[in-house]
């Protein structure tokens, strides 16, 4: 059995439409039987794993710091690093595809890090970047996120 695991990346401040997307993209992840995996804190990343646990799906959140009560309330496996900002490679290395919604300067981090190892990254509304698949909803997301793994 391989096991599917996305990652959600977009800042951690965002509100309005991004999260409602971004709840959207875990709902399907979960629905579809993939991991969801996120930096484990607020915003998009507490929207997609809301999203995720809402259909039974597990979620991994790979936590800046050290300690596991930080994470969201959402997240069923909290990863402390102690590691700030550079846990973003760990994301990107546990992922098999990206979905970045909205998002930051660490979310633009982890775009960079994703196309430079060869990963596929879905953009919504995000950093129009070189390599960047860009979708307009979350089911395009999910959708091209899957056909990526070719599995």
């Amino acid at each position: 059995m391989t096991i599917k695991i996305i990652a959600v990346i977009g800042a951690g401040d965002a509100e309005g439409e991004l999260l409602s997307t971004a709840e959207e993209v875990g709902r399907l992840i979960a629905q579809n039987g993939a991991v969801m995996v996120c930096g484990g804190l607020g915003g998009v990343m507490e929207a997609a794993a809301r999203g995720a646990k809402s259909l039974g799906g597990l979620t991994l959140g790979i936590l800046p710091g050290l300690d596991k009560n930080d994470a969201n309330p959402y997240i069923d496996v909290p990863v402390t690093t102690g590691m700030g900002d550079m846990r973003n490679a760990v994301i990107v290395r546990t992922a098999d595809v990206l979905i970045a919604v909205g998002g930051a300067y660490g979310t633009l981090s982890e775009i960079a890090l994703a196309l430079k190892t060869g990963k596929t990254v879905i953009g919504i509304n995000t950093w129009d970047i070189k390599g960047t698949i860009m979708a307009e909803s979350a089911e395009e997301a999910v959708n091209k996120a899957l056909a990526s793994l070719k599995l």
